[in-house]
């Protein structure tokens, strides 16, 4: 595994997948090493760093750092190649004679550059983000919107990022020949993906959970929270959405909002809250003790102004027994769809729509949990996922010819 974060060092959902797969694969028995980029993430993080601690979870972990992690950076972002960490990346690849190489989001690590590593192994690349197409790998034009349409250098300046020359050459193109099978996380994800022009063929394998022990606990039994509350999680940025939903509750009584996540962005939603006392920022919780603010939660809401690649926390909600109101953007309508175990809103009226009737119609919302721990159990739990996955590997070391990866997989 190939990526720029991973936990601790990471930011969002990417890490974290990659995270959850790796130790799904040590479950059924591979060996798995995961090499990632600590230069890259303590460049781009503020506040405290966070200790290299590691689970004992039988995935070996190697972190890359130099003495310039300034530069290593800067000319990865730049260049497009792993200039400093080229030689100690092949190194590892060289020595671990790897069945399979797959590369996740490897923007900082190591760029399309990275792509030609990895020798005969079938080559699996990830999308977890929509770096491939996109430079600021969200596709939010000049930092304001959704990207309609491609303004490439000027959008990075608004984000305040260098132009990185080489995606107007032909070189990305030209790496990515080198890589037996594309991933997507959704179905939204790949089409986006070809409407910016990506002409590789990608397949969808969606994220998934781990199976959790359902009973619950003598502490998770009860509310986090003395009031009927929606819950929020999230990063506390602008392309989250939560400007539009603070608003809503300076009218609504009936429940109270609780944000939990951090973020840059964290100050401007607090003075949007303006002290009100039915929302209440909680910062970054355990994900054992966000269970139970799941578990009790009227519904999920997930106003992401964005284009996601996919939303790993409808499927926490679903799992957790939790309805989710969506924005109707990007994948949520698909997973929202797919699982009828949510509601789907535009503006504020529509989600003010939504909170009331979740809360005020019992049946309604029965149905709603009810079939989200069904679609879950169906679509995005690990024992439904890895199969899809696996048969990707399997039809990519066909296509290559690696027929030992093939009886290995059988």
């Amino acid at each position: 595994m190939l990526t720029t974060f991973y936990p601790p060092f990471n930011f969002g959902g990417d890490g974290i997948g990659v995270q959850r797969l790796s130790r799904a694969l040590v479950r059924r028995g591979h060996q798995v090493t995961v090499v990632h980029d600590v230069d890259a993430f303590n460049i781009l993080h503020r506040g405290r760093n966070p200790e290299a601690r590691q689970k004992e979870d039988g995935v070996d972990v190697r972190p890359l750092r130099t003495g310039f992690k300034l530069a290593s950076t800067l000319m990865t972002q730049q260049l497009g190649r792993p200039i400093i960490n080229g030689r100690r990346i092949r190194a590892i690849l060289n020595t671990g004679n790897f069945d399979v190489v797959q590369f996740n989001n490897i923007s900082l690590i190591g760029g399309p550059g990275l792509l030609s590593y990895g020798g005969q192994a079938v080559k699996i690349y990830e999308a977890h983000e929509h770096w491939l197409v996109c430079p600021t790998h969200v596709l939010w034009r000049h930092n304001r919107e959704p990207c309609p349409r491609r303004q490439c250098i000027r959008c990075s300046l608004h984000h305040h990022r260098p132009p990185q020359l080489w995606r107007h050459s032909g070189f990305l193109r030209r790496q990515l020949r080198q890589v037996d099978a594309l991933i997507a996380k959704s179905h939204f994800s790949r089409d986006k993906h070809r409407e910016f022009g990506l002409k590789n063929n990608m397949e969808v394998v969606p994220y998934f959970l781990p199976t959790s022990n359902d009973v619950l606990s003598e502490g998770m039994a009860s509310s986090p929270h003395p009031r009927p509350y929606f819950l929020f999680v999230g990063r506390l940025e602008r392309i989250k959405g939560l400007d539009d939903v603070i608003p809503v509750f300076s009218d609504y009584t009936d429940a109270d909002l609780l944000v939990v996540g951090s973020g840059e962005y964290g100050d401007q939603l607090r003075n949007l809250a303006d002290n009100n006392p039915r929302i209440e920022f909680l910062g970054r919780i355990d994900p054992e003790q966000l269970k139970r603010y799941y578990r009790h939660a009227l519904a999920l809401i997930v106003p992401s102004i964005c284009f996601e690649t996919f939303g790993i926390i409808l499927i926490e909600a679903f799992q957790n027994g939790t309805p989710v109101i969506a924005r109707r953007i990007g994948p949520f309508p698909e997973i929202v769809n797919k699982s009828s175990a949510g509601l789907l809103f535009e503006d504020p009226l529509e989600l003010l729509k939504a909170m009331r009737a979740i809360q005020h119609d019992p049946a309604l919302r029965a149905d709603l949990i009810r079939n989200g721990k069904e679609s879950f159990s169906t679509y995005w739990s690990e024992d439904a996922v890895l199969p899809a996955y696996f048969d990707v590997l399997r039809r990519a070391a066909r296509s290559a010819g690696n027929y030992g990866v093939i009886s290995a997989l059988s």
